[in-house]
Parts: structure tokens; C-alpha cells; sequence
């Protein structure tokens, strides 16, 4: 992996993910960091389970969501930090498995809107099967006092 010219986007993504109380709760980890593309897994475990014992939509959207708004935190300065505005899931298949993988990856770089769109992955017994997509977009966020790179 080669760093962005503006900074080590690794480990400011690595140091903002463990400030992250939601991935924690859920027991996510990142697995991948490159320029344009992060990956979280976290493994199937029943409290994040709705009634059927699936994987919980509102847990593989938060999952989804932050794998793209770190993807978008690999084509931004140093100084800049990430939110997102808006996003859009769509479930394609009961979350079933043993882990599950969220990719969130660049579709459109900007100075101050980036989508990124994501899948998600269930992953058991045989390939991986894609459980979900998502769009979103994220805005690049400067000087605001609270909110940091």
C-alpha cells in the first residue's frame, strides 16, 4: 500500500476507527486499508440478530456506511475529515454466516462530495454470497470546531 501524498491516511483511518463506539459494540475489525477501498469484517454473532436470526439490516448499514465514508477518508487531506450526507442500502439477501465482509470502495473522488458505494458479504460454507449494496455520499468537512481529520 502507498500512502496518500497528504498524509498516512492508515493510520488516521486505524486511529479515528478505534474512537468508533459503534464498530466496537458490534465487534467489528478493518481488514483492509488502500487508496480507495476499506474493508471491515466482523463475525456473525446472535445479539446483532433480528428475529430470524439474520444479520440486523440497521447493523450491515452502519457496517456499510463506515467502510465507505474510510474509503472516502483514503483521497482526502490530512486536515479534512468526512461525513456522511446521505446513503442508500439495498438488501439483497438474508445475512447468514459465519463473518461478514463490508467493502466500501471510491466511485467518485471530489475536494467536497465522494460517493462510494459498498457490498456487503456473507461468508460460511462455500463463496461468499453478496448480502447488500450501498451508495452513499460524503462530504468533505474543513475547520469545523469539533470535527477533525
Amino acid at each position: 500500500m502507498q500512502d496518500h501524498p497528504t498524509g498516512n491516511f492508515r493510520e488516521r483511518i486505524e486511529a479515528s476507527f478505534a474512537h468508533q463506539g459503534a464498530m466496537t459494540l458490534i465487534g467489528a475489525e478493518l481488514t483492509r486499508i488502500q487508496q480507495g477501498i476499506v474493508e471491515i469484517e466482523l463475525p456473525y454473532n446472535v445479539a446483532l440478530t433480528q428475529q430470524h436470526g439474520f444479520l440486523h439490516a440497521g447493523v450491515i448499514a452502519a457496517a456499510l456506511d463506515s467502510a465507505c465514508t474510510y474509503a472516502a477518508y483514503t483521497m482526502i487531506d490530512a486536515d479534512v475529515s468526512i461525513l456522511t450526507i446521505e446513503f442508500k442500502v439495498n438488501l439483497m439477501s438474508p445475512g447468514k454466516g459465519d463473518r461478514f465482509l463490508f467493502r466500501g470502495e471510491i466511485t467518485k473522488p471530489g475536494s467536497n462530495i465522494i460517493v462510494a458505494d459498498g457490498r456487503a458479504y456473507a461468508i460460511g460454507d462455500g463463496p461468499a454470497k453478496l448480502i447488500a449494496s450501498m451508495t452513499g455520499t460524503k462530504m468533505a468537512i474543513r475547520g469545523r470546531e469539533g470535527i477533525s481529520g
